[in-house]
């Protein structure tokens, strides 16, 4: 099933990501994630593309176990980094073999400690070549690209993206359905008609979501932060507070006419499986 078909039913889309496991343990993990958040009916899910590549046949393992073992669509991931156009068609067809029809196509994130990305050898150094690559490969694929909400002057690289052969798109993470909201508002107004999901993520550890906001860019509104704060160490609290937050997000989201919900699981099953049941009541 391509992705854009769950976009074209009454209700909103639901969709997960998750991220290759390291050793066995997390592997074993995973496989209990995916089976309790299956419950909930998930439209598809994507799996992401390691740092550098460096978890590239994983990803391909794991979509091809989510589809095959799970029966739920997977999205794979692909990115330009540390991948030329030979590499690139060599991925392309290696994911059509296994059967895979749906592809996030990123450029990727610059090595940790640097903020300029740098193409490899006869590589792409933007998403939309990447997708024009695969249209020109792979037509059938069904193609998903980024969005950025707290940066509208981005729109102008997500038209070309469209432009390129995408065929929706997912948003970073925000925790202010505002940036969203303003984002498609702008998008419709420059003629662009593509489902635009929001990402969600809730917040569990105020470290890590600290760190995550600045490598992506991503903000937290300042009251939401002062709460934060003050229960810092209170792991408990936070994670209450964090999923009431995630879920008043995804109701504004879903009664404004969001056409899904896509949640960075980091690899949990819960709070999200709490958050998707207070939801559905």
């Amino acid at each position: 099933m391509k992705v854009t078909e769950a976009f074209k039913k009454a209700a909103p889309a639901l969709s997960f990501e998750f991220f290759p496991p390291k050793t066995p343990e997390q592997e074993e993990h995973l496989f209990d994630v995916i089976g309790k958040l299956k419950a909930f009916k998930p439209d598809f899910v994507s799996v992401t593309y390691g740092a550098m590549g460096t978890t590239r046949e994983k990803t391909f393992h794991w979509v091809e176990t989510i589809k095959n073992k799970f029966k739920i669509e997977p999205v794979a991931h692909l990115t330009c980094v540390a991948a030329s156009k030979k590499d690139i068609a060599g991925q392309l067809d290696q994911l059509d073999k296994i059967g895979i029809e749906n592809i996030l196509a990123l450029r990727g994130d610059p090595p940790e400690g640097t903020t300029e990305f740098v193409p490899p050898a006869d590589g792409f150094k933007f998403a939309r070549d990447l997708i024009r690559l695969i249209k020109e490969k792979k037509p059938g694929f069904c193609l998903g690209a980024a969005a950025f909400p707290e940066n509208t002057a981005s729109l102008a690289y997500l038209k070309e993206k469209i432009e390129a052969g995408a065929e929706y798109a997912i948003t970073q993470l925000f925790f202010d359905n505002r940036y969203y909201f303003e984002y498609v508002e702008k998008a419709r107004k420059a003629g662009l008609s593509i489902p635009i999901v929001p990402g969600l993520m809730t917040i569990t550890n105020l470290k890590q979501i600290k760190r995550l906001t600045k490598v992506c860019g991503a903000t937290i509104p300042e009251p939401l932060l002062k709460k934060l704060e003050a229960l810092d160490g209170d792991t408990e609290a936070i994670h209450k507070l964090g999923a009431e937050h995630t879920l008043a997000q995804a109701r504004e989201l879903i009664k404004a006419g969001a056409p899904g919900l896509h949640f960075f699981v980091m690899n949990q099953a819960e709070p999200i499986a709490q958050i998707l049941k207070q939801l559905a009541r």
